[in-house]
């Protein structure tokens, strides 16, 4: 889905309010969160390259505790996007 922020996907899809942005950055692919009840956390975050949450997802592996980035920034969502501006 494309709205003004851009390319979208939302990670529950029983939960609207809650969606995942993906653009392709300058290494790869790039995520950002934005909540519809929740307007500052787009603000106060900045897009992640999808290494910087593979690292979190490392650690979240060995400690063998908290949530697991992956999980909500899908890499595998990325198929089924054009970067051009549209959804294939």
């Amino acid at each position: 889905m494309k709205d003004v922020n851009g390319l979208y996907y939302y990670p529950n899809p029983a939960e609207t309010t809650v969606r995942v942005y993906v653009r392709e950055g300058q290494d790869g692919p790039e995520f950002r969160l934005w909540h519809a009840q929740n307007a500052e956390l787009w603000e106060r975050h900045d897009w992640l390259p999808y290494g910087v949450l593979k690292a979190a997802a490392d650690m979240y592996k060995e400690r063998g505790a908290g949530s697991n980035p992956l999980e909500l920034y899908d890499i595998n969502v990325l198929g089924t996007f054009s970067f051009k501006g549209t959804t294939k």
